[in-house]
């Protein structure tokens, strides 16, 4: 049940939660900031395909997991015109050598990566000396109330949402794992539960 539900639906419901205006208003404002060589993590779906500045953009890369959501922006990078080297993989463990990128981009990735601080370490890894990591998550709240219900709803919510979790820390964890965030924000999203939209987002360089 879990495999057929894992294959079906989950990346259909991926693509409609990841495309809701709110979730598209955030990812634009940090998205247009890539430049150079970029890595997208958790490209399938290609929702951030059209805020990229293609004008600052060399190369895209991306890593997916899912072969459904890979699929869908393979589609969408042949209706868009652009091309781009989106392979299958796990932020863990990257197909890329380390020193390949100018900027990592992750949207709404952290919260469903197995290893988050392992996929934090990949970025560090690849990523150039100067490099930048673009960042747009949803995660634990700040406020007592909603993460109350995020510890409730997470456990039911992992298994139904393609292992997304609820309870994980966005810019803390991208400080521990070496990165110097430069004013990142945070804020509820708009028409959304509080313990689903708390998101955070900004942009983060490798400390020295």
């Amino acid at each position: 049940m879990n495999g057929w539900w894992d294959r079906h639906v989950v990346p259909r419901l991926i693509g409609c939660a990841c495309r809701q205006p709110a979730v598209m208003k955030d990812r634009a404002k940090v998205v247009p900031l890539a430049s150079g060589d970029v890595l997208e993590l958790g490209c399938g779906g290609a929702a951030n395909l059209q805020y990229y500045d293609w004008y600052k953009v060399k190369r895209l890369s991306g890593v997916d997991p899912s072969p459904e959501l890979l699929d869908r922006a393979q589609n969408e990078l042949a209706a868009s015109g652009r091309s781009a080297n989106f392979v299958a993989g796990v932020a863990e463990a990257l197909p890329f050598a380390s020193g390949s990128f100018d900027t990592v981009v992750t949207t709404f990735t952290l919260c469903s990566v197995q290893d988050p601080m392992g996929a934090l370490s990949e970025a560090r890894r690849v990523l150039r000396p100067g490099g930048k990591l673009l960042f747009v998550e949803h995660g634990l709240a700040p406020d007592a109330s909603p993460a109350k219900w995020q510890g409730r709803i997470e456990p039911v919510w992992k298994n139904i949402a393609g292992g997304c979790h609820l309870t994980r820390p966005v810019t803390r964890a991208i400080s521990a794992a070496g990165f110097v965030t430069d004013t990142p924000q945070g804020h509820y999203m708009k028409r959304t539960p509080r313990w689903l939209g708390w998101v955070e987002y900004g942009e983060a360089r490798l400390a020295s």
